[in-house]
């Protein structure tokens, strides 16, 4: 009767584990599929840039173009003033996310463990500023920055995300300072360390992950901004990627092959740097941080 009750609890085992395997097995299937789907769109802009205007216009549509046209990214680099555009943005936004990375962590740290005197009030403040839609706001601040004389500057886009970035972010970062053991900072208050230290030696290396993240999420945000950069740009010569592609689509609104490898040469800086911080991106958002 063992034997048998045995055979059974293995019998059992093994049917369990062939269907985990065939779960396994489905999932990866299903996530092949919508990456397929997902990169799709990005191939399919590729592919539309190596080929010539003709080409572009056949029926039914090739999957893959009959001649490989690289010359085409010559060709509009001629046009397009890629490197101009691509050191204006960087200009904007190496120091906007520096300063949302900073100044989120400072306000997250000072939320998570600091103790003031209406600090509840202030933190539900900043996170009701979430459901603020940047619409509301636009007008305001452009009457703001153009009393300032600040229109037609770089200013306008980059010294408001040096108040956190966003409550998003501040928000973010409190989450992963909660995380971190308070006898940390009792450990390092008794070797006679302040709250800047504390946060500098103790906090920062814990939420390294979230940081990251927040500069990851930033740098997407104004990469994407055209809205904010057509408000207070207007002189050529300093406009950015976006707003560059877009006078290009306006100018080029039949060559569609150039404005195809204009637009791959704008999301190209994009997914080099996602890459080189997609490992710390998935860290971030697995992980919640240093547990006891």
């Amino acid at each position: 009767m063992t034997s048998t009750v045995i055979r059974k609890s293995s019998g059992h085992l093994a049917s369990k584990k062939r269907q985990e395997t065939l779960a396994n097995i489905l999932s990866i299937i299903a996530l092949i599929i919508l990456g397929l789907i997902v990169m799709f769109p990005i191939y399919w802009i590729f592919r539309s840039s190596l080929m010539s205007n003709g080409e572009l216009y056949t029926y039914p549509p090739a999957f893959t173009p009959p001649q490989w046209r690289y010359s085409n990214y010559i060709e509009t680099l001629k046009v397009f003033e890629y490197w101009k555009f691509l050191g204006n943005t960087m200009t904007i936004l190496v120091p906007a996310v520096f300063g949302a990375v900073i100044t989120a962590t400072m306000g997250g740290y000072a939320f998570a463990r600091l103790r003031f005197r209406g600090k509840k009030f202030l933190f539900v403040l900043c996170v009701g500023s979430m459901l603020l839609p940047s619409m509301v706001t636009l007008i305001p601040l452009f009457i703001m920055w153009a009393k300032l004389g600040m229109v037609n500057t770089y200013w306008p886009l980059i010294l408001p995300h040096f108040c956190g970035g966003g409550a998003f972010n501040i928000f973010l970062i409190r989450q992963f300072v909660k995380t971190v053991p308070h006898e940390l900072d009792e450990a390092a208050t008794i070797d006679g360390c302040g709250y800047f230290r504390i946060l500098v030696y103790i906090i920062v290396p814990a939420i390294k992950s979230a940081m990251i993240v927040v500069g990851l999420l930033k740098f997407i945000e104004l990469w994407n901004d055209l809205l904010q950069q057509v408000t207070y740009i207007t002189r050529r010569d300093q406009y950015t990627l976006a707003l560059g592609l877009n006078i290009f689509k306006g100018s080029f609104n039949d060559d569609w092959s150039s404005i195809m490898c204009a637009t791959c040469l704008s999301f190209i800086p994009g997914i080099v740097f996602y890459l080189i911080g997609q490992r710390y991106f998935v860290e971030g958002i697995v992980m919640t941080g240093m547990k006891n």
